[in-house]
């Protein structure tokens, strides 16, 4: 059974008194869900909504009553955003991610059937291998509800005993108050009288905006409230009980394999998974995955806000973690150095969700972020080093053209072997729980739209196979950061051509010039003589996609080519020390740091490096966006977000070459 209406249903009339459910995104997924929001009055057979137990409630459950119409109860669904809704100060607020449209009850009531509870008792078995998975994954991205917390935030030393705080007048506690948490507290210290307690503050109580029930005049010695940005998986992981009354936290309590003690009636109580202070008559035991299955896999109606569509909930999980990604890194604002003009408003706008950026053009320790190649002029190594993602644009970063993703590297960049970078931990680390599979997914869907980093088109006019081995020799920039740093002893087109050469003298060379080389933009060209020495054929302006759709290997120093290459199971072998070099997947010629010993396989190195590594900015919606928003985005023939002004911007670029200090400042 699914929340949402199928598909080609005529909408159901949906009557409210609320005036939330007539605009944002509250309307816009139930309009996707097949219901149609109004006002009036209802007749038989109509529903009214009314948003969970909120002070306006009763109004529309007298007019349902009276007027024989069904009752739907509305709720935030379990993931929801970074910040609490009630936060105001960050331009990433937006509408809830999904919602519980509940036509059967509601969830925190125990006194009658709700749709989560109905769906529990359900057999949904088939599904619950995928809730397995989705519980660890979602663990693994350090996703909760609400996600403004910080992985170094301090956690108290473990062993101690977790009780969970509420804000006051929560529809949940059903009428309890403060004397129900000290109850709970008492409860605490006297089944556990020699271990700590720590009390953990609602994220609205944390940030100022609802007040809790406990304060610091309630706490004994050795005990503490937690209210810094410290993750609910860290903190469960602490913990050797966890007490609560009706927290979604005690609901992950159980996600991470505790028994919790609960006061309350939530919905996850009286399955047999937790100490219970009351009982549920129709309730029995159930294993976790039924209970996660209902209330993150079935129940809820998942959006994207990116794409303005209905999604699941791997695609909402995809879409908050992006969000939290950036928000971790963005949250204390950044002084940006080494920024070029024209890449100002992007930085701005990609690391600006929280604070807006600063840019200097001096710099000093307060610099937080700063373009890869200008790194060495900053004090210390706390800066972000920013730089190009994989799956970039449509069209050149010389042409000025904006990029869809970037990296911010805490530990060097991508493209330097001389020292660890972000991109080689995540590569030396196994992906989560599903995030292997997703990466072959979204592999499979890069190659099927023909995607690429730059996806520039182009034509393929190669002569008949005439039997001999094909190789692609992808050209390259020659003064670019990666070759300066990572190739080995070749380090010009023509030398990387002529080694090509020598070592397959019998093959058919297929040399592609570098798009920036061809533009005129930058260094790298070789004469006409050289080339027809060596190369058997010259793709000029080509589409990279085609060309490897006709080879049989990829000989490169550092080029990203050949990690294109690799996604389609092409032979490649380096000359130098590219970021996907020196893993097993490539035949490796060059210097490869001894660092580099995983064995990741390809699905895990592409979640490196597409999922993991880089961060990724919706040019539609101007919201942090998984990769999978960005191929979408990069594989649409509609490019109007690119915008006319970039294009003629960079045809003065090309114009005034000679005089680049104007455009490169």
């Amino acid at each position: 059974m699914r929340n949402d209406l199928a598909a080609g249903v005529h909408p159901r009339r949906l009557f409210v008194f609320n005036g939330g459910f007539l605009r944002g995104p509250v309307r816009r997924i139930l309009d996707l869900a097949g219901w149609s929001p109004r006002i009036g009055l209802p007749g038989p057979g109509d529903s009214v909504a009314v948003w969970g137990a909120a002070g306006t409630a009763w109004r529309g459950r007298k007019i349902a009553a009276s007027r024989n119409a069904g009752l739907v109860h509305v709720e935030d669904a379990f993931l929801r955003s970074v910040l609490p809704g009630r936060e105001r100060s960050t331009s990433m607020r937006r509408g809830p991610l999904g919602l519980i449209v509940d036509p059967v009850g509601i969830h925190f009531d125990p006194d009658a059937p709700s749709l989560i509870e109905t769906m529990i008792t359900a057999d949904h078995s088939a599904l619950h291998a995928q809730a397995r998975d989705a519980i660890a994954r979602m663990i693994a991205a350090d996703i909760s509800k609400y996600n403004a917390h910080l992985p170094d935030a301090r956690a108290p030393a473990p062993g101690y005993v977790l009780v969970v705080d509420q804000v006051a007048g929560d529809a949940s506690l059903l009428g309890a108050g403060r004397d129900a948490f000290l109850a709970m507290l008492a409860a605490a210290r006297a089944e556990n009288p020699a271990s700590r307690i720590v009390i953990r503050a609602h994220p609205e109580t944390s940030r100022g905006l609802r007040a809790g029930h406990f304060t610091a005049a309630d706490l004994r010695k050795d005990e503490e409230i937690s209210d810094g940005p410290l993750s609910p998986w860290r903190l469960l992981a602490g913990a050797k009980a966890v007490y609560t009354f009706s927290s979604q936290l005690g609901y992950e309590a159980m996600l991470a394999a505790h028994r919790p003690r609960i006061f309350g009636a939530p919905f996850f109580a009286g399955w047999g998974l937790s100490d219970d202070e009351r009982e549920f008559a129709r309730r029995s035991p159930r294993p976790i995955e039924a209970l996660f299955a209902a209330s993150h896999l079935l129940a809820p109606i998942w959006y994207d806000p990116c794409t303005d569509r209905l999604t699941d909930f791997d695609g909402a999980l995809n879409q908050l973690e992006a969000e939290a990604k950036v928000w971790r890194q963005d949250h204390a604002g950044h002084v940006a150095y080494g920024m070029r003009l024209w890449k100002r408003p992007h930085i701005a706008r990609g690391f600006g969700s929280v604070r807006p950026v600063r840019f200097t053009r001096k710099p000093s320790p307060q610099v937080s972020l700063v373009w890869a190649n200008k790194a060495k002029d900053i004090p210390g190594t706390a800066a972000l080093r920013i730089e190009d993602g994989f799956l970039r644009s449509r069209g050149l970063g010389a042409e000025l053209v904006p990029p869809l993703s970037l990296v911010a590297d805490d530990l060097g960049i991508y493209y330097d072997p001389t020292r660890p970078s972000r991109l080689e931990h995540l590569i030396d680390t196994v992906p989560p729980a599903g995030g292997a599979v997703r990466a072959a997914q979204l592999r499979a869907a890069l190659i099927a739209a023909r995607v690429t980093k730059y996806n520039l088109g182009g034509q393929v006019m190669l002569p008949p196979c005439d039997g001999r081995k094909r190789i692609l020799v992808p050209g390259q920039v020659e003064d670019d950061a990666s070759i300066r740093l990572g190739a080995g002893r070749e380090r010009t087109n023509l030398g990387l051509l002529e080694r090509v050469r020598a070592d397959n003298p019998d093959a058919f060379l297929i040399f592609k010039p570098h798009p920036d080389v061809e533009a005129g933009l930058r260094p790298g060209q070789i004469e006409s003589a050289q080339l027809s020495r060596l190369a058997d054929h010259i793709a000029a302006n080509s589409d990279p996609v085609a060309l490897l759709s006709e080879v049989d290997e990829v000989w490169t120093m550092t080029s990203t080519l050949g990690f294109e290459a690799l996604l389609r199971h092409i032979p490649v072998t380096t000359l130098g020390a590219p970021f996907y070099a020196g893993y097993g997947l490539t035949r490796d010629l060059g210097p490869i740091p001894e660092r580099r010993t995983a064995r990741p396989g390809l699905d895990a190195l592409a979640h490196a490096v597409l999922i993991a590594y880089p961060r990724y900015l919706d040019p539609v919606s101007g919201l942090p966006c998984p990769p999978e928003t960005a191929l979408l985005r990069l594989s649409s023939a509609d490019r109007r977000w690119q915008g006319p002004g970039l294009r003629l911007l960079a045809k003065a670029q090309g114009a005034l070459a000679g005089h680049d200090w104007i455009w490169r400042r």
